[in-house]
């Protein structure tokens, strides 16, 4: 499918998604709120599934955080990438580690480096840093008194 006639039928599947334009890929925006809802949308999309989450990580805005999800069909072999803006002051999203199994390893890295809470998270914990490190390294607004590092 190529990119026009996947970002029509996705406007059906998603009718409140919001398209970006260039790239390789697909690229579209949820809100937060629709976040949940609509990742089992596309999980479970006939058209041609995205069964496969490859890739979550996280965008420091400096105003804003953004949770960026890379999904492929294995059926169709498209990819697309899913955009959701976070409040940076209470950067919490909806887990969907329950739809893509992948998503509970990668959600621990971006909660652990950036400090987002995945809501109803099975084992949201560490997984990089130790228990009692203070801050997020990934934050803009991190300092490392050590290495002196300040974006």
């Amino acid at each position: 499918m190529t990119n026009e006639e996947l970002k029509n039928a996705l406007t059906e599947l998603l009718p409140h998604a919001v398209f970006e334009d260039g790239g390789e890929w697909v690229n579209l925006f949820v809100e937060a709120a629709d976040w949940k809802a609509s990742a089992q949308k596309l999980r479970s999309w006939e058209s041609g599934p995205f069964n496969f989450m490859f890739c979550i990580t996280c965008v420091d805005w400096k105003t804003h955080f953004t949770m960026v999800y890379h999904l492929r069909s294995t059926t169709t072999l498209d990819n697309i990438v899913v955009k959701v803006k976070l409040d940076r002051s209470n950067p919490a999203i909806s887990t969907v580690s329950d739809i893509w199994r992948t998503a509970e390893f990668l959600e621990r890295e971006v909660y652990d480096l950036f400090g987002v809470q995945f809501l109803e998270h099975p084992d949201l914990r560490r997984l990089l840093l130790t228990d009692d490190w203070v801050g997020y390294p990934l934050r803009k607004d991190y300092e490392d008194p050590i290495n002196m590092i300040k974006l």
